[in-house]
Order: structure tokens, then C-alpha cells, then sequence
């Protein structure tokens, strides 16, 4: 039995655990939970616990968590399957990440998809262009940090509001709990500081909708995915934690790949 521990049991991370407990992936079982706020029946308090249990674990953390544990599940010689890919946009950590000899470092591609034709389209030759325009309601994406004016639009207005427009670094940092889609695409092409990301409030909304285009000598692309949001993180599609089944479900057969 392939073993799955996991690193949080939040809105992504209860599904993952529910779904595994209920038999959703064939020849995998949830191991292992460590989480030192949520109760489980399988919670181990402490890293070492967790890994003794786990073939595999699954960080649905946060940046926070990948950053205290990930190297050493690593280390370990446990595979290390991401969720939180936003935290990569810190470079000393993603260095850390890839560097660290053991277990592989696998990344969750969470709540959109088509990486496989940008990737060979960047083999026929460069992406000149890549961009995301995630549009989510408008509650979801507002901050403390941002002007009144715009918290107010976000709250009350009638219209949608572009809350942020750059690279994609600084999205990850302004929008973690957000970005982590927007990081994934950065990585699978052109790169944190290339991609451009704009993030859209709209009070009309009622899922999270991500447009992606890239431009380059092999062709046009533009990629649409529209996700229910989480019922406990409307930050979060839904999807995710389904994400993370497929990812599992992939790695325990091993033979079957979609190329």
C-alpha cells in the first residue's frame, strides 16, 4: 500500500485526507496527518512521526510550512509533493528545494492545466509572451494592506476591480494564499519575473476564473478555466484538493502517463 502523509488539514488538505480515507485512490492510504491545530484520528506530532509513516508527503501547508519542513522531507528521502507552489517565488528557498538530495520534488499543478503544449511550444522555441488574468469574487481578494478606495470597490462596488498588475513574483507575495497557480505557470515557462499577472475582483463572481496566454514562434495560446471555489476557502478552488488525488493517483501507477 502506497502510504500518503500530509502536512496540514485545511480546506485543501481535509478533502485529501477524507477522499484517501474513503478509498478515492486505488492501492494509496492516508498515513499520516500533521497538523498541530486540526484533530485527526491519524495526527502525529511531530515531522519525524510523519515521515517513519509516509511514502510520499503532501505539503497543503502554506508557505510557512513548506519552508520549515520541506528541505528535510527531502532529506529524508521522502517525495515531497507541493502544494504551495506560491512560496517558490522566494528564490533561496526554491534553490534549497531543488538542491537538497533525497526524495524527489514534486509540484502540484492545482487548479489549472495545459503546461504540457507550453512546454513543447518553448522547445520549438521562445515564449515571447505569458500572461494570467485570475478574476475571483470580489471578497476573496481583498487585503489589508490595499487603499481604502479599493477595499471599498472590492466590498461594495458593482464592477469588476484589477487589484494588482506585474510580474509574477511580486503576485505571489502580495497574494499568497492566491498565487499559487500563477507561480506553477511561472515555473512550467517563461519564469517569476516574465510572467505577467493581473487579479481582478469581480462582485459578480461566483467562481475563480483564470485566463492564461503565451505568444511564441511555435503559436498562440490562451487557456480558460473557471473553478468552483472551496465551500471553507473561497480563495481556494475546489478542484485543488482533487488535484492533489490525480497527483497521487499517478504516482502509485507509475506505468500510466499521460505524455
Amino acid at each position: 500500500m502506497f502510504r500518503v502523509g500530509l502536512i496540514g488539514c485545511g480546506a485543501i488538505g481535509s478533502v485529501v485526507a477524507r477522499e484517501l480515507s474513503q478509498g478515492a485512490v486505488d492501492g494509496a492510504e492516508l498515513s499520516a496527518v500533521f497538523d498541530l491545530v486540526v484533530d485527526h484520528p491519524l495526527r502525529v506530532d511531530d515531522r519525524e512521526s510523519l515521515l517513519a509513516r509516509s511514502d510520499v508527503v503532501v505539503e497543503a501547508a502554506g508557505h510557512g510550512a513548506l519552508r520549515e519542513h520541506g528541505v528535510a522531507v527531502r532529506k529524508a528521502g521522502t517525495d515531497l509533493l507541493v502544494v504551495s507552489i506560491g512560496a517558490l517565488a522566494d528564490e533561496d528557498l526554491e534553490s534549497r528545494l531543488r538542491q537538497a538530495e533525497g526524495g524527489r520534488l514534486l509540484l502540484c499543478t492545482g487548479a489549472i492545466g495545459g503546461f504540457d503544449i507550453l512546454r513543447a511550444a518553448m522547445l520549438f522555441g521562445p515564449l515571447e509572451e505569458v500572461a494570467i488574468t485570475s478574476t475571483k469574487p470580489a471578497g476573496a481578494l481583498s487585503r489589508p494592506w490595499m487603499d481604502e478606495s479599493v477595499k471599498g470597490a472590492l466590498a461594495g462596488g458593482s464592477e469588476p476591480v484589477t487589484v494588482f498588475d506585474g510580474p509574477a513574483r511580486e503576485a505571489c507575495a502580495f497574494f499568497p494564499e492566491s498565487a499559487n497557480v500563477t507561480a506553477t505557470l511561472s515555473l512550467a515557462t517563461v519564469g517569476f519575473d516574465q510572467v505577467r499577472v493581473r487579479m481582478v475582483g469581480d462582485p459578480a463572481a461566483t467562481r475563480v476564473r483564470h485566463v492564461v496566454t503565451a505568444s511564441g514562434v511555435a503559436g498562440t495560446y490562451e487557456l480558460s478555466f473557471e473553478n468552483a471555489p472551496s465551500p471553507d476557502n473561497p480563495r481556494t478552488s475546489a478542484v485543488t484538493a482533487y488535484s492533489v488525488l490525480r497527483a497521487i493517483g499517478d504516482l502509485r501507477r507509475p506505468s500510466v502517463a499521460f505524455l
